[in-house]
């Protein structure tokens, strides 16, 4: 009878967590499987199972629009990461110096992270747009011959991209490193101090290569945010001028919902699903070999 009651107790928990587990696997792993079949077909406004093979994938890497898109989110990636790591660095030992105020800085510096990014989108087009922010603000000034207008030149206008996403994440970033700088040993900083290292050094020889798992995780992390950017460039440019600030993302909409070209929206939509495994699944396999080898 005892056993009986022990193997209910401990049922228990497992049908509490079922329907939540189903559901997960459900609307997670069973929409990118029928994302991946959608992609083999045909289908246009709406799903057509009638099987075409790989031909999606094929049109998908013959046309010049998506291999502008990879190349606009490999840009903004390669900027968007780095600068991130590089600011949120300064930022976290700069409050890891013990200083003043110290929750109210933190709370400034993450407070953009809180923020929708079609919040962030919005202000940063009006802040950029010459006729409404920052150049029309500086040339009331005097300063008549102030020109900013990177929003609409094409060249340029992937990077107002960045710099807003940069202004967003980079608190996020901060917060981490920081988490790592707390958790580092005292004795080990203090040891260096006194055989007579400098800080800078102790920075770049002790405590910096020991917060290579957290700068990995942060990889990892603002790589998803920058391929599944969406929103904030909708808000920003649309994709324009041209196709100047067309990414991924934006190209699988337009594609399987502007233009009722289903089947190949779900082809370049499994290709930025492939991207992010690329990176996350060697990630979560050092992570668990990490585990393993600490529990052994």
């Amino acid at each position: 009878m005892k056993s009986k009651l022990k193997y209910f107790e401990d049922s228990i928990p497992k049908f509490i967590v079922s329907p939540t587990f189903l559901i997960m696997i459900t609307f997670t792993y069973g929409f990118i499987i029928w994302n991946f079949v959608l992609s083999l077909t045909n289908s246009r406004l709406l799903p057509v199972y009638t099987f075409v093979g790989f031909k999606q994938y094929i049109k998908l890497f013959s046309d010049d629009k998506w291999w502008i898109a990879l190349q606009n989110l490999f840009i903004f990636s390669l900027l968007f990461i780095s600068t991130c790591i590089v600011f949120g660095l300064l930022l976290a030992i700069f409050i890891d110096q013990k200083v003043r105020f110290e929750g109210i800085f933190r709370t400034i510096y993450l407070y953009p992270m809180a923020l929708s990014f079609i919040a962030t989108g919005t202000v940063w087009q009006w802040m950029l747009n010459p006729g409404l922010g920052l150049e029309k603000f500086v040339k009331e000034m005097g300063f008549t011959d102030f020109t900013f207008n990177w929003i609409v030149d094409p060249k340029m206008a992937i990077y107002t991209i960045v710099i807003a996403a940069i202004w967003q994440s980079t608190g996020f970033v901060m917060i981490l490193l920081l988490a790592g700088l707390r958790g580092i040993n005292s004795e080990v900083v203090n040891a260096a101090k006194i055989d007579g290292a400098s800080m800078p050094k102790i920075y770049w020889k002790i405590i910096i290569p020991q917060l290579r798992p957290v700068f990995f995780s942060s990889i990892i992390i603002l790589l998803h945010i920058a391929i599944k950017t969406f929103d904030l460039v909708i808000v920003m440019t649309k994709g324009g001028p041209g196709y100047s600030t067309i990414l991924p993302s934006i190209f699988m909409y337009q594609n399987s919902f502007a233009r009722n070209q289903l089947a190949y929206g779900a082809s370049s939509a499994m290709i930025m699903l492939l991207f992010v495994m690329i990176f996350v699944v060697p990630y979560l396999y050092n992570e668990l070999r990490s585990k393993n080898e600490y529990s052994n």
